[in-house]
Parts: structure tokens; sequence; C-alpha cells
């Protein structure tokens, strides 16, 4: 009975990825040596072999000629091609994308991010995230004929309720969509490789709670960029909600009569925390802001307003992570995102919240901590979905090991993470 097509592709991709993993722990091999390893006839390892050589996954690097005893014709050695990229991450934000390729070994080749404008089609974000990927091969020597799989996650709850649109305009029309039109359709096309989809910023706290010796089962994370996102890990398992609002923090109202939310609320968190509406109330206090720099500029001077916004952004943020941990009890929160990086002081501001509004003592609240891997965090918690193949990450592995770059601060590099739900 011949197998489905479906069915013959999986065992295929299985097949290959036995064969990589053996030359990626043992180094250049010959067949016979590799057919030993991974335990596949001739026959089937000559087929995956030869698709594999073909599309650039692994090369022929020597003969076993000086090894060899008796006569006979030398037998090749086959390694991985260290150009060949294995997974890509792609992390798509309200008003940038980032991209992270990584290699057999799970080792981050090369990164790289690019901008638009928020109110930006998906189909723009998609030709400008592909354009990326293009050049970023162009720059690093690298090649996608042989990936794996890729991850890509998406602002805004994923998946999209039902007949819902997200965000809602307040004129009652949508505006634009989280949930990705074609998107995972187009990388899977362009690269003929799986592809896995899930809200970014859970991502990002796959990453983290994942990530360096101290990894955690419980964790609340939150993002503040241009969007205010969060992720919840729970006994080990990261959870999405019966329609993948679980950890929308960022759309808890914290000011009734506040300013207008994307998602047709008013006075969310989003509105107060995240650079958009930091840098609103900024102008409202009669400090003219135009952006990110800007800000920056201002809390190197220590200006009086911009401190006075940043307090009053971290109190909302305490109160609500601060709700969060009562339901919650994790062991950690983690608070990453370009307004973290910029004014670190916001970190322990919202720690001073939560040990003196939520917890009577320091010892009962949990650690609360900056993000580890700034702006790859959701980029690489896709990678750490794809290397382990769980499509809604109902629960992460047992141990992962997803390396970054190494100027990356406190990177995952100090080997697996144990996390036991």
């Amino acid at each position: 009975m011949q197998m489905p097509s479906g069915v013959h592709a999986l065992v295929r991709r299985t097949h290959e990825e036995r064969v990589m993993r053996a030359l990626q722990e043992n180094g250049a091999m010959s067949r016979g040596e590799i057919a030993r390893v991974v335990g596949l006839s001739r026959t089937t390892l000559s087929e995956i072999t030869g698709n594999l050589l073909q599309r650039g996954a692994i090369v022929v690097v020597d003969t076993d000629a000086s090894r060899r005893e008796g006569s006979g014709r030398p037998a090749e050695r086959l390694a991985l091609d260290p150009a060949s990229a294995q997974f890509m991450g792609v992390d798509f934000g309200h008003r940038r994308v980032h991209v992270v390729v990584a290699d057999a070994a799970h080792e981050v080749m090369v990164s790289g991010s690019v901008r638009y404008e928020d109110t930006a089609t998906w189909g723009t974000r998609t030709e400008l995230a592909l354009d990326l990927v293009d050049r970023l091969s162009g720059e690093a020597g690298v090649h996608y004929g042989a990936l794996q799989g890729i991850g890509i996650g998406v602002p805004g709850p994923y998946p999209a309720p039902e007949g819902a649109a997200w965000p809602r305009a307040t004129t009652g029309t949508t505006v634009l969509r989280p949930a990705p039109e074609g998107v995972d359709v187009a990388f899977a096309e362009r690269f003929d490789a799986p592809v896995i989809v899930d809200n970014n910023t859970r991502l990002a706290a796959l990453a983290e709670a994942i990530s360096g010796a101290d990894s955690v089962a419980d964790l609340v994370y939150v993002r503040l960029s241009d969007g205010v996102g969060g992720g919840l890990v729970v006994g080990g398992q990261l959870v999405t909600g019966s329609s993948g609002l679980a950890g929308e923090l960022g759309h808890v109202t914290v000011e009734p009569a506040g300013r207008p939310c994307r998602c047709g609320k008013r006075g969310c968190l989003e509105t107060v925390a995240s650079v958009p509406g930091i840098l609103a109330a900024c102008w409202e206090f009669g400090l003219r802001l135009e952006n990110l720099d800007d800000l920056a500029a201002a809390v190197r001077r220590a200006h009086p307003v911009v401190d006075r916004v940043l307090r009053e952004a971290a109190g909302a943020l305490g109160r609500v992570v601060g709700a969060a941990t009562m339901m919650l009890n994790p062991a950690k929160v983690v608070i990453g995102g370009e307004i973290t990086r910029l004014a670190p002081v916001l970190v322990e501001q919202v720690a001073a919240t939560l040990a003196a509004e939520i917890f009577p003592t320091a010892s009962a609240g949990p650690v609360v901590a900056a993000a580890r891997l700034s702006d790859d965090d959701g980029a690489i918690g896709a990678l750490a979905a794809v290397f382990h193949s769980s499509p809604l990450l109902a629960r992460y592995p047992e141990t992962a090991d997803v390396k970054g770059r190494s100027d990356a601060p406190d990177s995952a590099t100090e080997g697996a993470a144990h996390v036991r739900p």
C-alpha cells in the first residue's frame, strides 16, 4: 500500500533530522557510518542524503581514503554545511519585524530587524520580512535550502476569537487584524518548510522561561514596546486560554477615563506604559518628544516630566502585574521591551510597587527582573517553539537549548534549562 504523501513527507523530515543530528554530534561521517548510527537502510539513507546534498544542508568534505584498509573505492564523508540555515524565528511587532536564523546546533547565525508603520497591511509586513530574510542571507552568506521549520510571532491574541476583529477602531471599522493574513502560507510556500504561529509576547515569555540556568516553571512576562503584551507560564505550561487571550495584560483597564486604546476601549495599560503612551503623556505635560531617541535623551538628562511619566507608568504596571501575581503566584516577573532598556529604573519601581502594595513581606513576592534577550526575545521564543515542534505551545519541553548571540546579554549559552511541570 502506498504511503499517503503527507505521511511520507513527515517520515522523510524525521529521517533528515536524524541524519543531521548524527552529523552534528559526530562530525564528518561516511554514508555507512551514518546508516549504522541512525538505523536506516542504505537505500533509504542514499535517498535522504541525496536530497540533503541537493538542498545544501550537507556537503562532501573528503573521503576515508587515508583511514581505509584494503582495496575498494574510498567512501565520501559528509558533514553539515556551516552556511545552511535550519531554523527561522520571525517576530512581527506593531511597528517592526525581527528575524533570527539558527543552524542545526541551534546556534544563532544571523539576525536583523526592519521597521514599518503600525498601519501597514499584513501584505506589506510580509513583503518587508521576506526582503529582510533575503538581505540577511546575502550579508551573512547563509542559505535557506534546508530549513526544517519556521516559527512566527504575531501581535495581539492568537488565534483571534472567531468572528472578532482585533484591534477594533472606535469608529466601528477594522484597523488591522493580528491573525497573519497569509503570512504563514507565504513563508511555507517560499521556503517549503513547516510553519507554526503564536502570539509574539507569549513566545517571548517562553524564551525567558527556558533561558539561562535559573529557569522557572511559573512566570509572568510583560513587554513594553510599541504596544504592551504579556505571557503567562503556569506549572511549566505556557497558557493560551480558551480563545488566545491569556496574558493580554496590556488591555487591562488602569484609567477608565483615559486615552483611547487601539483595542477600542479607554485607559488600557497600553495607553500608559507603551512607547506611544509614554510619549503622549509627555506631550500632555508640555514636553514634546517625537520618538524613542528623544525619550532616551530626556531620561539621560533626568527630565522631571519624563521622571513623573515613567513613575506613573511603573505604578500602573505594578498594579496590573500585582493582580496577576496574586492570582498566579509566579516565582518570577520579567519585564522586557524598549522602555525597560532605556529606563531600567522602571523595573525597580515595579518591584517596589509589588513589595509595598501587594505583598506584606519581600520574601513573599516574586523576583522582578529585566528581560534577558532584548529584541531577540520573541524571535528566539519562536525558534524554541520550532525546535520542539509544539504548535500551540500547550507545554514547553523539559529541556531546551536556545543559544543566543554571544553579544546578547545573559543569553541562553549556559546550557540546557530544565523545567518540569
